[in-house]
């Protein structure tokens, strides 16, 4: 190791020096020009004058470039940072040099003409700016690209639009070839870039599609909305064109993406703007604290961590049952925050006396409670489970938080509390309430947050889709007019945490999910983007709601309401009068119902007790799907 860095060091010296000889050379050369073309004859008189103030460009030069860095800078990759940082040092050159020679001139009335002065100084700085741009040029006349490549499509000539094109042209190899680009805005029309020309807008791009003979597209508009994105993909896919995209720059810097260009997701038909967050508001609840997640091993959870951890808190504590999830989680984030304190905690929120230890060993400020069962089917088979994680869980969590004296509590919850026809949804509105409960006399600040369906979370239709997709299908919808409401892992979790931090303590915040979208509209979209056909290559078929399910989800109940909050993607549910509930004495009863009924005969009790808790609660999925 020590033998190759000092291989590496020796080339970057050898780097430096032939770029400072080289600039040495331009000075002396730009001097004696200078001399000859003022001079003429007369220039072996001034021989003196020449080499005096060629030593004097060459210390001030290549001595401001050192200590401005221009020689760390590879001139192949110059940009307008490199002849910023050459104006700043012609300035202080010319202003250093000139103060020199008005000094030496008063010690001993030795002068230098001015304009010998002032056309060496010029043709000094056309000289180094001259020979980077120059060596510039002569790489990039290298990078023409795999002319043999996929004819290639690029839908935005912005800076995204740009990116894409250097990518792809730095690689002989590359599969793609870009030939041309479109553009909504009209002022760009008929201009190039780069040599490739902009040839239309969107509405153009079946017309450029067979006249530039295109094979695959990519759609580098990082804003571009979820329909904006579907209307390219359906026109692609009737060409039978291969669609790329490329990611939002936000994705690639948290370490989402691996890779620029990537193949068109439905996550990609469904998003939206990227989300505004206040980070000043979120880095002052979270940075320098110890913040625990629960259920950090899931998909919400480790998302979480991800994301908290990029604001810096004091310890990470990271809660789970699963070894083997919150093992995975742990490892990564220690390797992308090397120097974050995580703690892996392995532990079940129904052990009391474990999650009492915990809050006492690292008391945790600041708490995300996101373990849960949500399976929305199979909770109804299994009550008892659902009962005792989802609402004996949190209260569990809740009680030690309100002990331990902590900061916020969150609570994630679902779209499903809302008039809940299921066991899952029912048992997460409980939770809810006992938030507001615990919320009226405790110094910790509770708050929840709702949301709907998570775009690849476990459970989530999509990798179901998928599969019974790589099968032959068909794909199963349980109705053809169902809808949900959609969102993705990191868009759910960022106005999770932002809403954290506009919590004052007692509140229900709702998240923005946009519009509903129809679960056989999504089936169809996946199908397509798979490069098949619905209906043709792929069958979907109906088989009919399952126990718990409803048509449609709601976000709010009646009663609840909703008032804006600071974030225009965050809503606040009016709070229920919390009094009237009794939340400890229901809660107790339904604890000892499960006690009392260790052998789960006697569901419909467990139901009907927790409808007297939540009387929204419909028991028959087909009254409330109707």
């Amino acid at each position: 190791m020590k033998n190759k860095n000092g291989g590496v060091k020796l080339k970057r010296n050898k780097r430096i020096l032939f770029s400072s000889l080289t600039d040495i050379f331009i000075i002396f050369a730009s001097v004696a020009g200078s001399c000859y073309l003022l001079l003429g004859p007369y220039f072996s008189d001034f021989l003196l004058e020449a080499v005096y103030l060629t030593l004097l460009y060459s210390l001030t030069f290549i001595g401001a470039f050192l200590y401005f860095n221009v020689y760390k800078n590879f001139w192949r990759y110059v940009s307008h940072y490199e002849f910023y940082l050459i104006s700043k040092t012609a300035i202080l050159s010319i202003l250093v040099c000139w103060s020199a020679q008005v000094l030496l001139e008063k010690i001993n009335g030795y002068a230098i003409p001015f304009a010998l002065f002032l056309l060496s100084w010029v043709f000094i700085v056309g000289g180094v700016s001259f020979i980077r741009i120059l060596t510039k040029i002569r790489y990039s006349l290298r990078e023409t690209g795999n002319e043999n490549g996929r004819r290639t499509l690029i839908i935005g000539a912005g800076n995204a639009g740009r990116l894409v094109l250097n990518e792809l042209r730095k690689s002989h190899n590359s599969p793609l070839y870009p030939v041309a680009f479109i553009d909504d805005a009209l002022d760009k029309l008929d201009a190039e870039i780069s040599g490739i020309p902009i040839v239309g807008s969107r509405h153009d791009i079946h017309k450029v599609i067979k006249e530039y003979a295109i094979e695959t597209v990519i759609i580098a508009i990082p804003s571009a909305s979820g329909p904006e994105i579907s209307a390219i993909v359906t026109i692609c896919k009737d060409h039978q064109i291969d669609v790329k995209i490329l990611p939002r720059i936000n994705d690639i810097i948290n370490g989402r993406i691996a890779t620029t260009i990537r193949e068109v997701k439905v996550e990609d038909l469904l998003g939206r703007a990227p989300i505004k967050l206040d980070l000043d508001l979120i880095a002052s609840y979270l940075t320098d604290k110890v913040v625990l997640v629960s259920g950090a091993g899931g998909s919400i959870g480790s998302e979480l961590c991800r994301q908290i951890a990029q604001f810096s808190p004091s310890t990470l504590l990271l809660l789970g049952h699963g070894e083997n999830s919150i093992y995975l989680i742990e490892r990564e984030l220690r390797s992308r925050f090397p120097q974050l304190e995580i703690e892996p905690i392995i532990g079940d929120v129904q052990d009391r006396k474990r999650i009492q230890r915990v809050f006492r060993d690292f008391h945790p400020q600041v708490i995300f409670h996101a373990a849960a069962h949500k399976h929305v089917p199979l909770m109804e088979y299994n009550p008892t489970e659902a009962i005792k994680n989802n609402v004996f869980g949190t209260r569990i969590m809740a009680e030690c938080a309100h002990e331990s004296g902590a900061e916020k509590f969150v609570l994630v919850s679902t779209d499903k509390a809302v008039n809940p026809t299921s066991v899952m949804g029912v048992t997460k509105r409980i939770a809810e309430l006992y938030i507001q409960h615990i919320n009226s006399f405790s110094s910790t600040r509770f708050a929840a947050v709702r949301f709907g369906n998570v775009l690849g979370s476990r459970g989530s239709v999509i990798p179901l889709f998928k599969q019974q997709i790589l099968e032959g299908g068909p794909i199963t919808v349980t109705h053809p007019d169902m809808t949900r409401y959609f969102m993705t892992i990191p868009e759910a979790v960022q106005l999770v945490i932002q809403a954290g931090g506009l919590s004052t303590g007692g509140e229900t915040f709702v998240l923005d999910m946009g519009e509903p979208v129809k679960i056989s509209d999504l089936a169809r979209n996946l199908i397509t983007l798979s490069g098949l056909t619905p209906g043709k290559d792929i069958e979907i078929k109906y088989s009919g709601m399952r126990p718990g399910e409803k048509l449609y989800e709601e976000l709010l109940s009646a009663e609840e309401g909703n008032r804006s909050s600071k974030h225009e993607l965050i809503f606040i549910a009016q709070p229920v009068q919390i009094e009237t509930y009794n939340m400890p004495e229901k809660i107790q009863r339904l604890k000892e119902l499960i006690k009392n009924n260790e052998k789960e005969e006697q569901t419909e009790d467990l139901k009907m007790c927790l409808k007297e808790i939540v009387p929204s609660y419909l028991l028959s999925a087909d009254e409330n799907g109707q």
